[in-house]
């Protein structure tokens, strides 16, 4: 069956391709939008969680299980459940996206958070300096770097879960994949797969070039 599915797929369906340009840029903006939107939720949740910067040990908790609880389901779940509720297409993608990458950025930040070196916040506190002060000049500046670097590299990631976003509805370019398989289109299949290795293959690029310019 494998063989036979190999033929069929040969060649690639090239005059396919201008129709998978919109799902293309699509799945993009499910990356982009659902990573920004991540990372806006993740660095309060991190600086929360982190037993240097909680206000409390209840915060502390509740913050770490929002962590476990977004980054244990996956996205193709989210997905699932949110095309359910806000119905199928590119927003239901992008949320889904955004949730669970919360604790993934979440956890990577708050372990960095816990790790840096307490004598900048010691120095500020010395001189009298508020705990709003030894948060901003004290702990920010030494976490800054990693929050970029998490927040390019949970995009890459992101372009890559949201190419088979589709499948389930919640747009992009696996919608196109989808229908191809559903109707045995094999050659547009392979047009489709094709796409989403160059999509990835320059987001891989782009991300690498600005971790390598951050770090």
């Amino acid at each position: 069956q494998m063989s036979d599915i190999g033929e069929r797929m040969v060649p690639p369906d090239w005059s396919y391709m201008p129709k998978l340009w919109r799902p293309v840029w699509d799945t993009l903006n499910i990356a982009t939008i659902g990573t920004a939107i991540a990372m806006c939720l993740a660095v309060p949740i991190a600086f929360l969680a982190a037993h240097n910067t909680t206000p409390h040990k209840s915060v502390r908790a509740v913050m770490l299980f929002i962590i476990v609880a977004t980054r244990s389901v996956n996205s193709l779940i989210w997905a699932l459940l949110l095309v359910v509720i806000v119905g199928p297409g590119v927003f239901a993608g992008t949320i889904a996206i955004g949730i669970r990458s919360i604790g993934g950025c979440a956890k990577l930040i708050y372990e960095s958070i816990e790790e840096i070196d307490p004598k900048q916040v010691e120095a500020i506190k010395a001189t009298g300096g508020s705990r709003a002060q030894q948060m901003v000049y004290g702990i920010l500046p030494q976490v800054l770097p990693i929050i970029a670097g998490v927040g390019v590299f949970r995009w890459d990631i992101n372009v890559r879960g949201s190419t088979i976003l589709g499948i389930v509805g919640a747009g992009g370019i696996g919608i196109q994949l989808s229908a191809s398989i559903n109707v045995l289109a094999w050659t547009q299949v392979t047009t489709i797969l094709i796409v989403i290795l160059g999509t990835v293959f320059v987001s891989e690029y782009i991300s690498a070039k600005v971790r390598g310019a951050i770090i």
